[in-house]
């Protein structure tokens, strides 16, 4: 029976165009499943559903997810990474996935909010882990979260008192006034890959929308796991972010605005 898929351009490219005729089609493509994003069951014969394709170093593998929660999409991860998106497509072994220390998308937390800056809002997402990240390749105890960022480009912050510098390659994906993706540049200066992107599109106030609008840009702070915690006023997140700074637990960059 044909299914209700969506093939993206990229994947078709990567799988080639008869496989993508014959999962289309209903040959290759399972009727139900458990969508690689929130977990939960889907049916993609009766259900709008997305293929989503986990490439690494040697090998892919084709995932699928409600097409709510992401879109059709080649995900380039590395081949530590990819051993734990294989795992967390079957649900059986989805424990296991989360013990293995392979970081995931799923575990970064992200805050809206306004910073004032030398009088001026800016606005600004804080990204938080529900536990430590660890190095792909390694199972350590170790909190690897800060030093794979700065590695990145993201610059510590000792004081929130300053812009910071433009990620370049980075950016903040914003579609109808909500907030998707923090898109990061693709391997080898290919196609931009989901760094962070919401199970489901996440809402802005209006006042964090209008001002990014305004600048075209998003400040990005991040801190380790405990950093930050979940704060429910801009106030109480303005001053944990203070204290994650004279801590020397805050990293930040200037992300361009992508969409509106």
């Amino acid at each position: 029976m044909p299914r209700i898929l969506d093939v993206a351009d990229d994947v078709r490219a990567e799988i080639g165009d008869e496989e993508a005729d014959r999962l289309l089609a209903g040959e290759s493509a399972p009727g139900a499943y458990d969508c690689t994003s929130c977990r939960t069951p889907g049916d993609a014969e009766h259900e709008h559903t997305s293929t989503v394709l986990f490439v690494g170093e040697e090998t892919a593998v084709l995932a699928f997810a409600h097409a709510g929660c992401l879109p059709s999409q080649v995900v380039r991860v590395t081949e530590e990474q990819l051993q734990g998106a294989v795992a967390s497509i079957t649900a059986s072994e989805a424990s296991e996935a989360s013990e293995s220390g392979v970081p995931q998308q799923a575990v970064l937390g992200v805050t809206s909010g306004l910073v004032l800056l030398d009088g001026e809002l800016h606005p600004a997402l804080v990204v938080e882990p529900t536990g430590p990240i660890a190095r792909p390749g390694t199972t350590g105890p170790d909190d690897a979260f800060l030093p794979l960022l700065r590695e990145q480009g993201f610059a510590p912050v000792h004081e929130v008192s300053a812009v910071p510098q433009v990620l370049h390659g980075w950016s903040v994906l914003l579609a109808v006034g909500q907030l998707h993706a923090v898109l990061q540049p693709g391997p080898d200066g290919g196609s931009p890959v989901a760094w962070w992107q919401a199970h489901q599109p996440l809402q802005v106030t209006e006042g964090w929308r209008t001002a990014a609008n305004k600048r075209q840009a998003v400040l990005v702070y991040a801190a380790p796991a405990g950093g930050i915690g979940r704060q429910p006023r801009e106030d109480l997140l303005r001053e944990a972010l203070d204290k994650a700074a004279a801590q020397g637990l805050l990293v930040a960059a200037a992300m361009p605005l992508a969409g509106t």
